[in-house]
């Protein structure tokens, strides 16, 4: 359960990190395609040595990749229209939120009474963290929480059944994949090689440590339930909350590090319960 633990956390670190590139971006969409590209390049060149997995849930792959589509196209417009410390609060929150609940409903996670009440008080904070915002951005950073509880069961069963720690390499190859279709269904398609041009190196930075995230949180997810993984790793809410108000210069600063202090305190609680 320790090193479970420690991944969630880690990846939390590189999570926080990669969106905060991405909200500073000019074109959002572009960062994420190109981010999601470069990681599915590297996951297809780690596979040529690691060879395809023995087994592979290749349902689960298809719809996690479309609901990636999907997900990336909202945290585009997300971040387009709201502050970082707010739009990433909500998605990251609710989605734990959905994601432990599926987790109990669709894989027969067990969550103790105290694990529950640690993640419902980390959510509660990081509700907290959203505070006024405008409906709109609400919204929109809703619609991203659905899409990260859909695919963090589908994921989390995906892995499960095929094992090993490969899974997520294939994941990362198919939505590529997707996502670049998209992209050329929607007429971005000399909007994507001008940029694969000139910020191949920053794609390829955070395509990386995209890859490194969900990797450790597959592997951890192999270790422990869906949702306190998922919950475990929302503790990058509290370092978006610091780096939105400090660094961005976002508003609301002292309310939103005490909701960010909130989630932690449920952190705490989420692990005592383990």
């Amino acid at each position: 359960m320790l090193a479970a633990t420690l991944l969630a956390l880690a990846a939390a670190v590189l999570h926080a990190s990669w969106n905060l590139w991405v909200k500073q971006s000019g074109d959002r969409w572009i960062a994420l395609w190109g981010q999601m590209t470069a990681g599915g390049f590297l996951c297809a060149i780690i596979l040529l040595f690691t060879g395809w997995p023995a087994s592979l849930a290749w349902w689960t792959v298809v719809a996690s990749a479309l609901i990636h589509v999907v997900y990336i196209f909202t945290l585009a417009r997300a971040y387009n229209i709201g502050d970082f410390s707010v739009t990433y609060p909500i998605a990251r929150g609710a989605g734990a939120l959905l994601a432990a609940i599926g987790g109990v409903l669709f894989l027969s996670d067990q969550l103790s009474a105290l694990t529950f009440l640690g993640i419902m008080i980390s959510v509660g904070g990081i509700l907290l963290l959203a505070g006024r915002a405008n409906n709109k951005h609400v919204g929109s950073a809703l619609l991203v929480s659905l899409c990260i509880g859909a695919y963090s069961v589908i994921d989390g069963h995906g892995s499960r059944l095929t094992g090993g720690n490969l899974y997520p390499l294939v994941l990362f190859i198919a939505t590529g994949i997707t996502v670049s279709i998209f992209g050329v269904a929607t007429g971005r398609t000399r909007d994507m090689a001008i940029a694969m041009r000139s910020s191949w190196h920053r794609f390829s930075i955070a395509g990386a440590a995209s890859v490194l995230t969900y990797w450790m949180v597959l592997i951890a997810m192999q270790k422990a339930p869906v949702g306190y993984i998922t919950a475990l790793r929302e503790s990058s809410v509290v370092i978006v909350a610091l780096v939105g108000t400090k660094y961005l210069g976002e508003s609301d600063a002292k309310r939103r590090v005490i909701a960010a202090g909130i989630v932690v305190a449920g952190l705490v609680v989420l692990i005592a319960g383990r």
